[in-house]
């Protein structure tokens, strides 16, 4: 179970991604959530708080019930992820890379076995990583996330560079994580895509989580849109009161 409590984070003038305030959010055990918003909107930085890989500047992230800081190794062993980039060694091999992440997850490292076949990579087994193709880099990452049956995965905009055959392994390694207990967060701006497999959709716009909708809901991109389009007008109007006020 992953849970954001009045989680934010600011940035300063070097940058370093979209600052974000307020945040509440909790995928419990079997559920599968989408956070969906433009780029920029934060979702990116809300994956790296979750993750540990920055620090929040307020508020509290709890891994299983217990905050970050003091989740023990074997709760974080337990724990699937690919944010920004494939978490891949470029002068190893595919084998080698899913070998090397099993073990760092205390699994078994024949589990990389099973995984190439899953991910349709036997192909490519033994070439290099960075001799791959952008879509099987892709798939290395995500192959090492999740091999080791992860009980939390968190994955940013894992759709990307991946051909129809490889979205269809991933929508399908997604529904069966979550059938056997997984918590799963996703990014993504496919709205389409996740609206197949999430059981809930959250918005985020300008850094805050704005709202949800149901994946079942008809139109969703407009209904997206329309309230991204909202909550872009109540904040330009709160910020020229603001102004006029000073």
């Amino acid at each position: 179970m992953l849970e954001l409590r009045d989680v934010g984070r600011t940035f300063g003038r070097r940058g370093g991604g979209a600052g974000v305030a307020g945040l509440d959010l909790r995928v419990d055990p079997g559920e599968i959530v989408a956070l969906v918003g433009l780029n920029g909107a934060g979702k990116t930085t809300l994956m790296r708080l979750a993750l540990g890989m920055l620090r929040p500047d307020a508020g509290t992230v709890l891994l299983g019930g217990i905050p970050l800081a003091r989740a023990p190794r074997e709760l974080w062993r337990g724990v699937g992820h690919l944010v920004e980039t494939p978490l891949a060694y470029p002068e190893l091999t595919a084998r080698e890379n899913l070998r090397a992440a099993a073990e760092l997850h205390g699994a078994d490292p024949g589990v990389a076995d099973a995984a190439l076949r899953t991910w349709h990579l036997e192909r490519w087994e033994r070439q290099r990583v960075r001799r791959l193709s952008l879509g099987n880099r892709q798939r290395v990452g995500l192959a090492a996330a999740l091999q080791h049956d992860p009980g939390l995965i968190i994955l940013d905009e894992p759709g990307n560079a991946l051909d129809p055959a490889g979205v269809i392994v991933l929508r399908d390694q997604l529904e069966a994580r979550a059938r056997s207990g997984a918590a799963v967060l996703v990014s993504s701006h496919h709205l389409d895509e996740v609206a197949r497999i999430a059981h809930r959709i959250v918005l985020m716009n300008r850094g805050r989580l704005i709202g949800a909708l149901d994946p079942g809901e008809t139109e969703l991109e407009r209904a997206f849109f329309e309230r991204v389009r909202d909550d872009d007008e109540r904040a330009e109007a709160a910020a020229a009161t603001e102004g006029a006020a000073l």
